[in-house]
């Protein structure tokens, strides 16, 4: 038998999370409350625990409503993995029913490997890499590009870029519009400013942003996240003009540092499209391990991401921002 939960609220599940040696920060309540709070999505557990017991297994779920896309499971939207929490056969043979039950569009997974069932299908490939923490700095340091990474951080240093790190309006503001400047670039809107704030505010601690400086001007920022004994590099974006200055580079080697510092294991660098060379091998060259993933799905059918397009690239910043905020809680 099966029970659903609210995770976002249930003490139990924050209890299993921090227990669990497969949990991530995406599986935190603090992550779907900044979701629920952002997007209107309603955070959901599936679990074998009966009410009043400790919760042994689990997978976390937002049910995303859309009169665009559909309504739909999804573990998780805006994320780049969430493995199963010890989800025994009768978890993973129950979404399914629960599907053709809701009548829902899909259900839809993020494992990091592949669910051990036939009723989903996998629908779209990923790369993902993760960086090994556990040797010296000094090696970790060795390990990076001598070209591409290494020097940039020298020359980055040479020309005195300053590095504010912390949670403030301030900051958010800053890593805000490089994070519009950067998809506009790519043809892409950005999410909306409340996601942002929200996902400052529900992780606390467990959430930095980054801004690199040149003269007090931003010129590159990353928001990194942490979770147990794993730094997570969430998002990264920076002024193409200044790229070759090593502002991304200096920021990325600081939240290194930091992590390391703090005892934490590994760094998630997170995912990319099996096609996007370019990115996976920004990645490699920073000494990251590459890995394959893949999500799924039931019924089966192919992930559809946003595209990137040269009409979303031509907008004014207001209405950039304003497409972010319209479309992306319906392409979660």
């Amino acid at each position: 038998m099966v029970y659903w939960i609210d995770p976002s609220k249930d003490p139990r599940w924050a209890e299993f999370v921090n227990r669990h040696e497969s949990s991530s920060v995406f599986h935190t309540p603090e992550w779907l409350r900044a979701l629920q709070r952002t997007y209107g999505f309603t955070p959901l557990a599936i679990t074998t625990s009966p009410p009043g017991n400790d919760l042994e297994d689990g997978i976390p779920f937002c049910r995303v409503r859309s009169f665009l896309t559909g309504t739909r499971l999804v573990s998780l939207p805006f994320t780049d993995h969430c493995q199963p929490l010890s989800a025994p056969e009768e978890i993973l043979q129950a979404l399914p029913e629960h599907c053709r039950r809701e009548k829902l569009k899909y259900v839809e997974l993020r494992p990091l490997t592949a669910p051990d069932t036939s009723g989903l299908t996998a629908s779209q490939r990923y790369y993902y890499h993760v960086l090994d923490l556990r040797p010296a700095l000094n090696d970790i340091l060795h390990r990076f590009h001598a070209n591409c990474v290494r020097r940039k951080i020298r020359r980055a240093q040479r020309e005195n870029l300053t590095a504010d790190a912390g949670r403030s309006e301030e900051l958010i503001e800053d890593f805000f519009a490089l994070q519009v400047t950067t998809r506009r670039r790519l043809g892409l809107p950005p999410q909306p400013r409340e996601w942002f704030r929200n996902l400052m505010a529900e992780m606390g601690e467990k959430a930095t942003i980054r801004i690199a400086r040149s003269y007090g001007r931003p010129i590159a920022a990353i928001l990194t996240l942490r979770h147990r004994r794993t730094a997570v590099y969430k998002y990264g974006c920076s002024l193409v003009t200044d790229n070759n200055r090593g502002g991304m580079q200096l920021l990325l080697w600081k939240a290194i540092e930091e992590a390391r510092l703090q005892g934490m294991e590994e760094m998630d660098l997170g995912r990319c499209d099996i096609e996007d060379k370019g990115l996976a091998e920004f990645k490699e060259r920073w000494g990251a391990e590459k890995r394959e993933m893949s999500y799924f799905r039931y019924p089966a059918q192919r992930h559809n991401a946003p595209r990137r397009s040269a009409l979303i690239a031509a907008l004014p910043k207001p209405l950039l921002t304003a497409a972010g905020r319209i479309l992306y809680r319906h392409f979660a």
